[in-house]
């Protein structure tokens, strides 16, 4: 049990540049990324996300302009098990907006019971993140959508049967003419599905509030979590709009994730799997702490059922940390600050 580990093992020193490694999709220079890669994690925002502003937090817009009637239609399409090869998944049945955006299951299970080795991604707010899936393997929510459709193990359908269940159905027929010039094809339909899923942001959170200036908007036990979390390089990873989801790194920076020995499978392998580098190999996308506290179980494997467990692990593999109980809390109770509903489109 790796949580057993932490009760034997000290405070680590400050992070030096010894296996820190960082992987930005797109900010900042070569040169950038070569200096921050040899640099402590939080010089890692200012020297290669140049998007950054003077704090490591942005507020979730209030709203996202969007085309409402595609959302609708999207929507539709999102939640309708006919598109599945059995009719009997849809994409909601991994991405509940009544769960966070997610299935509460540590992994999913896909068509006729198939088991799904990677633990479901939140929806809410992914259309904010660099990429989509833990390995980042798709550059867009329309690349993404296409994945657990066509799947053999998750969704088992294909395209010819997509489209005609959509072509024989006169509200789709109807809304496809509308929208698409009445073309029903891959193409159209991960464009309805993908307008969508970028309407599901959740501003509003009190920590939206919190940022916007309403210093009531959460309580003092949540601001100590903030400063505990900033002062010890969490936001490092976790930063921006989506406090994560914009940038790779690897699982056990400071000490190792998956012990000599211990078994490995291939889920585990992260973003090597995509890019057959061995620098990549055990590297995720930092996932969203947004809704963090609805969406357990954790980790890319949903291995971790407690935040708490989560948070003391994350400490402790990625900052050398051994945090204490109270500290914990206190970080547990900031995230779920980031608690919002869906409703940011227009």
């Amino acid at each position: 049990m790796r949580l057993a580990v932490l009760a034997s093992v000290g405070a680590f020193a400050a992070l030096g540049a010894t296996g820190y490694l960082v992987w930005d999709a797109g900010g900042g220079s070569p040169s950038d990324r070569a200096e921050a890669r040899s640099r402590p994690p939080a010089a890692f925002l200012w020297a290669v996300n140049k998007n950054a502003e003077a704090e490591p937090f942005r507020a979730i817009p209030d709203k996202v302009a969007l085309d409402m009637a595609k959302v609708r239609l999207g929507g539709r399409l999102f939640h309708d098990p006919r598109l599945s090869g059995d009719g009997t998944l849809a994409c909601a049945s991994c991405h509940s907006l009544e769960l966070g955006g997610a299935d509460a299951r540590s992994t999913p299970v896909g068509i006729g019971g198939a088991a799904i080795p990677l633990n479901s991604p939140t929806v809410l707010n992914a259309g904010f993140n660099i990429a989509q899936f833990w390995d980042g393997r798709a550059a867009s929510l329309e690349e993404q959508a296409a994945g657990p459709l066509l799947s053999p193990v998750e969704m088992g359908s294909n395209w010819p049967h997509a489209i005609q269940v959509i072509t024989e159905d006169a509200t789709y027929r109807a809304a496809f003419a509308e929208y698409y010039g009445g073309v029903v094809e891959p193409a159209t339909i991960l464009d309805a599905i993908a307008t969508f899923e970028r309407s599901l942001t959740t501003p509003g959170a009190p920590f939206d509030r919190y940022l916007k200036g309403d210093s009531t908007a959460i309580s003092a036990r949540a601001k100590a979590g903030l400063k505990l979390f900033t002062a010890f390089g969490c936001s490092a990873c976790h930063q921006g709009v989506n406090l994560g989801g914009n940038l790779f790194q690897k699982l056990g920076v400071v000490v190792p994730y998956f012990k000599d020995g211990e078994a490995v499978t291939q889920a585990d392998l992260g973003r090597f799997n995509v890019t057959g580098r061995e620098e990549d190999r055990h590297v995720f996308k930092v996932p969203s702490l947004r809704n963090i506290a609805l969406t357990g179980p954790y980790f890319h494997d949903g291995s971790v059922e407690r935040l708490e467990d989560a948070i003391t692990l994350m400490a402790f593999h990625q900052l050398g940390r051994s945090v204490s109980d109270e500290e914990v809390a206190f970080i547990a109770e900031f995230l779920r600050t980031l608690d919002g509903a869906p409703g940011g489109g227009q």
